[in-house]
């Protein structure tokens, strides 16, 4: 997997202060997306030792809150494969640290078993994402007003919860 960047101390993907990775990777090809460059899988650098232990170092400062996913797309089953053995790292070394991540794909119609995005590594990735924003992104949609999200086809879901009842519990409205 190659990512396109890392940024620290980000306020806008998520509560709080947080570490961000951008991934590369995306079939979705939203129009208006904000990251096109993205898209393409060879974009950017190798996630590789040196990249995880960036965040990792990051992630030990005690004002950050938590890590958050976007892209290109995260839930791309070759992202997955490599985020998840790095996601169960960071929920070892930082229990108290929130997962957030953006997805162009939809919880309940892609993600869950039977889904098109749905494969051998979605469930451990799930169980491991506190928050998840999920749906492509629709320029008829655009709402500047909106937390945390770019379009009002998206939501903003407590995935704990929606998981545990089996049904879909926002974290934000």
């Amino acid at each position: 997997m190659n990512y396109g960047e890392i940024k620290t101390n980000d306020i806008a993907n998520g509560e709080g202060v947080r570490v961000t990775l951008f991934v590369s990777g995306c079939r979705n090809h939203c129009f208006n997306c904000f990251q096109p460059q993205t898209w393409d899988f060879d974009y950017g650098q190798p996630f590789d030792r040196a990249a995880q232990e960036r965040i990792l170092t990051e992630l030990e400062r005690p004002y950050v809150q938590g890590l958050t996913l976007l892209g290109g797309d995260p839930f791309e089953p070759e992202n997955q494969e490599a985020l998840v053995p790095f996601l169960e790292e960071v929920k070892e070394r930082f229990p108290d640290r929130d997962i957030w991540c953006y997805t162009g794909y939809v919880l309940d119609q892609d993600l869950l078993d039977g889904g098109r995005r749905h494969g051998p590594w979605t469930d451990r990735f799930l169980s491991m994402l506190d928050v998840l924003v999920d749906g492509p992104f629709r320029q008829e949609l655009y709402d500047i007003s909106l937390k945390f999200r770019g379009s009002s086809n998206q939501r903003v879901i407590d995935v704990k919860e929606s998981l545990a009842r089996q049904e879909i519990v926002l974290h934000l409205e």
